[in-house]
């Protein structure tokens, strides 16, 4: 469907894999050792090697996305593992996981959305990902391709990625606003996605600034309103006075003649008229016509 010109891709509301037995390892219980660079996923332990400066970089964006557009209640993790199964556990590059504790192990819940940043030699090992962490009942898994710019969504059923339209956005409840494709994946800095989330939020730290900001518009349209009325009084003024003059010297005003003293805006002009209304000796000759 269309929404605000663009493409929204709307999350399926129930996921068939969160019907799946209870019987699975809680989320939060380890196979592999935290913090060490390894993933377990169909009970094969896997090497996850350092990422380089476009994956990297990636990684930091999205995450910084991540937590501008996550909705009340939710939270955003980098790089955290989770369960997937008896032989699983793997951690997605970001996540958002709802904040409340599962009322059933007390520990933490199931993401709800993944995304993971591909690079061609590591499709593989992501599809593998995406589809264990579909099968434990992750909601909607992604992931962007760093070197074709594009984002994909793992089609459960299946079991490949899906390109998504460029100008499409990314709509769940787990995302306060549909998230814009194209922040995604672009290279440059993703702010001003970021401040529009931060905006329709209602951060508190941009709500105060753009109060602040419309006070000082105010303030500052008041002092610019004051002094440029004071300034049109001081011009009135000394129109007003020189014409009293040439009206008492007997010198006839002509309407034309009038219309271009009152025009006058110059303050230096002015002055010279009125030095000039005691000697001048028409109308024609004080303005120099």
């Amino acid at each position: 469907m269309l929404s605000h010109a663009r493409r929204v891709l709307s999350a399926p509301t129930v996921s068939v894999a969160a019907k799946r037995s209870t019987r699975l390892p809680a989320v939060d219980e380890r196979l592999v050792v935290p913090e060490m660079r390894f993933e377990i996923i169909g009970g094969k332990v896997e090497y996850v090697p350092p990422a380089g400066e476009s994956h990297g970089s990636r990684h930091s964006k999205i995450s910084a996305l991540l937590e501008a557009y996550a909705a009340e209640g939710y939270d955003v993790a980098a790089d955290m593992l989770t369960r997937t199964s008896d032989k699983g556990d793997l951690a997605p590059d970001a996540s958002v996981f709802p904040r409340a504790r599962d009322p059933r192990t007390g520990g933490r819940q199931l993401e709800e959305l993944a995304f993971e940043v591909l690079s061609p030699e590591r499709l593989t090992h992501a599809a593998k990902k995406a589809h264990a962490l579909s099968e434990r009942g992750v909601r909607r898994v992604f992931a962007v391709d760093v070197e074709k710019r594009r984002a994909l969504v793992w089609s459960a059923s299946q079991k490949v990625w899906d390109v998504l339209p460029p100008d499409s956005a990314i709509e769940d409840r787990a995302l306060a606003l549909p998230l814009p494709i194209r922040a995604l994946v672009e290279a440059a800095k993703p702010d001003d996605a970021v401040a529009q989330a931060l905006i329709t939020k209602k951060n508190s730290v941009i709500t105060r600034a753009l109060q602040r900001a419309n006070q000082a518009g105010k303030l500052e349209g008041h002092l610019e309103g004051h002094v440029e009325g004071h300034l049109e009084g001081q011009l009135e003024g000394k129109i007003e006075a020189l014409l009293a003059v040439l009206d008492a010297r007997g010198l006839e005003i002509k309407k034309k003649q009038e219309k271009r003293i009152r025009a006058e805006r110059d303050e230096s002009t002015l002055a010279g008229w009125i030095r000039a209304a005691a000697s001048c000796t028409s109308i024609a000759d004080l303005l120099g016509k």
